[in-house]
């Protein structure tokens, strides 16, 4: 029965990569909607379905491709991004859609990296929050979506199937009348998260649909956390194998990008309510306001109340996180803390201070932790991470000085790896010197990026 399975497996495989190479969206669409797994499946020689449309110059596929999340910084056996195969044949339409450049440092036209937390599958209406009457009516909607969360955790339920079956996490949706008992309770904390963004219509679609869908206003979300007790709340769900994720710096990263980027959202102004109930000015109470994005001080006569002040406001700490690339452009540094997995090592990072740039704290967090300086520093892409607030900036960073002296308080080891090492680590997986963070982490994508801003013919 097991390899009857894993031969369909292989067989779907292939059939979606022939699709990819033949340049049949049709089919490569048709696949993708009923295993979204098989995006980033490789076949021969490590080939990717986006690779083998632009081998073929197939944009329209990898224009889709790309739409549905595929790694474009993928290497095959001969370490080439589908970029350096549609660059070698001469698909210049396709390698610009790809958006890689050969420079060290990315210049004004690189593309930017979707990270995991960071998709927006909700539209966030921020002018909506001081709408009290249209808050209630939204709450009472039979259409509007409710998380529940305890503890910071939000309800989920697992599908028993491995990761490569494309098992996943997924939120317990519920609706009004299952959790209307709750909302008036004074415990409760309500946060207004948006409205599904609008889909655009299809080229199929009747008027009539078209005009129906127009009218009808998209479901508004909303999180609630309590401190009902979890077990009792759990019975409220009707789909199986729920729960409450126990270790969110692992469990958080099982969604899909879809559904992290809603949890990002929730989870993070529900940790600002859980340390703010008092006001950090006077020390009363606070009340919640702004559909859950604003507290203000019961106290009258509190200065907080008087112009504007951050004390009332969700709060968002900033973390810059950076691939430092040595001088020769072949190596890159890596640090290791205590707390990691035997052999991992990933990129080093710290808090921004107040008063201080980006490029500044790059260089001194770099320096600090390992004894390295750093000269040109280049912003890539940010990551939200809600554990419990933190944006992470995620830049590269060129070395001016490469001898090693590492702050034993902050890591344990640095080091500088080849690029060669690198690839094995992230690519090959046969007995590599060391390994990196999952791929939902930005420290794996900044490497990643390093690789498929170096790859070689």
């Amino acid at each position: 029965m097991t390899s009857l399975q894993l031969s369909a497996k292989e067989e779907m495989v292939e059939k979606f990569l022939d699709a990819a190479a033949r340049g049949d969206l049709t089919q490569v669409s048709t696949l993708l909607s009923h295993v979204p797994s098989l995006i980033n499946q490789t076949g021969y020689s490590g080939w990717t379905a986006l690779m083998l449309a632009a081998r073929n110059g197939h944009y329209h596929v990898v224009e889709a491709l790309l739409s549905h999340g595929c790694d474009k910084f993928s290497v095959n056996s001969s370490s080439q991004t589908a970029y350096d195969i549609a660059k070698f044949w001469g698909h210049r339409h396709i390698s610009n859609l790809l958006g890689q450049t050969d420079d060290v440092l990315p210049g004004s036209n690189l593309n930017q990296q979707e990270n995991y937390f960071s998709r927006e599958m909700l539209d966030r209406l921020s002018g909506k929050r001081t709408d009290k009457v249209w808050l209630e009516d939204k709450q009472s909607d039979p259409d509007t979506v409710y998380l529940l969360f305890s503890n910071l955790s939000p309800m989920v339920s697992s599908s028993q199937e491995d990761d490569n079956a494309g098992g996943e996490t997924k939120l317990c949706r519920f609706r009004y009348e299952a959790v209307k008992d709750l909302l008036p309770k004074p415990a409760t904390v309500l946060i207004f998260l948006g409205v599904e963004k609008r889909k655009k219509p299809s080229s199929s679609s009747s008027s009539s649909s078209q005009t129906e869908e127009g009218v009808r206003e998209p479901p508004a979300w909303f999180a609630i956390s309590t401190d009902e007790d979890a077990a009792e709340l759990l019975k409220r769900c009707r789909e199986k194998n729920c729960s409450f994720p126990k270790t969110p710096n692992r469990d958080l990263l099982k969604f899909n990008k879809e559904e992290a980027g809603v949890v990002a959202q929730a989870r993070s102004v529900l940790a600002w309510h859980s340390r703010y109930s008092f006001c950090p000015t006077c020390g009363s109470s606070t009340e919640l306001e702004e559909g859950g994005y604003k507290r203000s001080c019961l106290n009258s006569d509190c200065r907080s109340l008087k112009g504007v002040h951050n004390t009332c406001y969700p709060r968002v700490d900033p973390v810059v996180i950076m691939l430092v690339i040595h001088p020769d452009g072949n190596q890159c540094l890596l640090g290791r803390k205590k707390i990691f997995s035997v052999g991992m090592f990933s990129c080093l990072a710290g808090f921004i201070e107040p008063g201080e740039t980006i490029e500044e704290a790059v260089r001194r967090e770099v320096e600090e932790e390992s004894g390295v300086k750093v000269g040109p520093v280049q912003y890539v892409s940010c990551q939200p991470w809600p554990m419990p607030s933190n944006l992470m900036i995620g830049c590269l960073a060129v070395a001016i000085s490469t001898d090693i002296k590492v702050d034993e308080n902050e890591i344990e080891e640095a080091r500088w790896f080849p690029r060669q090492q690198v690839i094995d680590s992230l690519f090959r997986g046969a007995r590599p010197a060391f390994t990196v963070p999952p791929s939902q982490t930005i420290a794996h994508q900044l490497i990643r990026h390093w690789i498929g801003m170096t790859s070689n013919l």
